[in-house]
């Protein structure tokens, strides 16, 4: 004879979280193959600072591109997935990278967003954002 558990079902965020690690990682390893293709040098992933994470810093001729990659399940989710605060955490590790590379300062720089989409092409925003626009 059995009797019903007096504990909890299991907790699956850890688990949840994991995967989400693994799906946020392969999305930015697929971003930064495209960018690669397309002729940009990858100069960091996932760049931390106290102030915020960009997840890739790329560069190809005088441009230097912040690039935010996010992996949703539609194109509407993943724009709103970047919000003003996420955007001003992106911009001040940008300015934090840059004081600490100072010879990438006088690049033009820009922060781009690439989509990844189920059963859709990654697609690259260039310029997606900019700093005056959290003001």
């Amino acid at each position: 004879m059995s009797f019903p558990s007096a504990l909890p079902p299991a907790d699956h965020r850890p688990r949840n979280r994991r995967r989400a690690y693994r799906l946020g990682h392969g999305a930015e390893s697929l971003a930064a193959l495209i960018l690669r293709l397309k002729g940009w040098r990858i100069l960091a992933r996932r760049f931390k600072s106290g102030a915020g994470e960009v997840d890739l810093i790329a560069r190809r001729g005088e441009v230097l591109a912040f690039v935010e990659v996010k992996a949703r399940r539609s194109r509407t989710a993943a724009l709103e997935a970047v919000s003003a605060t996420a955007r001003g955490r992106i911009i001040r590790a940008a300015q934090i990278f840059l004081v600490q590379n100072p010879d990438h300062a006088d690049s033009t720089q820009r922060f781009d967003l690439m989509l990844i989409v189920p059963w859709r092409l990654p697609e690259h925003l260039t310029d997606a954002f900019r700093p005056d626009q959290l003001m």
